[in-house]
């Protein structure tokens, strides 16, 4: 019987862990193309490709954090031990998540900032070189 609910475990928590990932990585990535489009001062190209590589990570890092954690081990054969574990497993990925897409967005906030100062060196510069 504690087979039984342990896949029951894992056919809730692997659907789950997959579509958290997914609406969180389509949320990011389509409003950090902005960000990249203005670090690489409205070059396409390389923004696009620039924000497939980071969302590709994310997706590897989070799936493959929530694959890591998800053994489940149920000491008292019961549903009410079974919806503890998955609120653990769940909520802990759910934490997980949001630390990550915190640090996304300081990484998008960090390379915006970093652009803005080259284009006001660069005004520095061409300003500076006329009489």
């Amino acid at each position: 019987m504690e087979t039984t609910k342990i896949l029951t475990g894992y056919f809730i928590y692997l659907p789950v862990a997959i579509a958290l990932t997914l609406i969180v990585s389509r949320t990011l990535f389509k409003n950090a193309r902005i960000f990249m489009l203005d670090i690489f001062k409205g070059r396409e190209e390389i923004a696009n490709a620039t924000n497939k590589l980071f969302e590709t990570g994310f997706y590897l890092l989070n799936l493959g954090f929530a694959f890591l954690i998800l053994r489940i081990d149920l000491y008292n054969n019961s549903y009410q031990a079974l919806v503890e574990a998955l609120s653990y497993k769940i909520g802990g990925f759910s934490i997980y998540l949001g630390f990550m897409l915190f640090l996304n967005l300081y990484f998008f906030f960090r390379g915006k900032r970093k652009a803005k100062e080259n284009r006001i060196d660069e005004r520095i510069v061409f300003t500076a070189g006329k009489p």
